[in-house]
């Protein structure tokens, strides 16, 4: 990574990033955050599978290319499943009472040592020293 502090993305964050609702405000002021040099941005890799299948959802097939060169041009970086990944995110789990896919973010910001961005409370909630967006809705 880098010497910036890191802020790991839950997928419920990068959904905001296209999805029209009071809270894509401060989804979207992370990727200014790290366009002006402030953060780095890290997401686990079903980060992109989630948005892009979100983003085909609410709008189109058409719409799911734009959306992943907007992922790819945010700079953000993926990281890959590894044995320490997993290994992590199984703790989470039991951590958190969340399902493993839900605890892939969390499990790379304590490998990390970054901050956790999410949307989802319910998930991600309990996670120390989370980043909550739009957790008023």
């Amino acid at each position: 990574m880098s010497s910036r502090p890191t802020v790991v993305l839950d997928a419920s964050v990068g959904v905001k990033w296209f999805k029209l609702e009071t809270s894509q405000v401060a989804a979207l002021a992370l990727l200014a955050r790290a366009a002006s040099g402030e953060i780095t941005l890290a997401v686990p890799t079903h980060f992109v599978h989630e948005v892009l299948s979100a983003v085909r959802r609410l709008y189109s097939s058409a719409d799911v290319m734009p959306a992943w060169r907007h992922i790819e041009a945010s700079g953000v970086t993926v990281i890959p499943l590894t044995t320490e990944v997993i290994a992590e995110a199984a703790r989470q789990c039991e951590a958190l009472g969340c399902s493993f896919y839900d605890a892939l973010a969390p499990a790379c910001a304590s490998l990390l040592g970054a901050t956790l961005a999410s949307a989802d409370a319910r998930a991600h909630g309990t996670y120390p020293g989370v980043h909550m967006i739009g957790a008023e809705e």
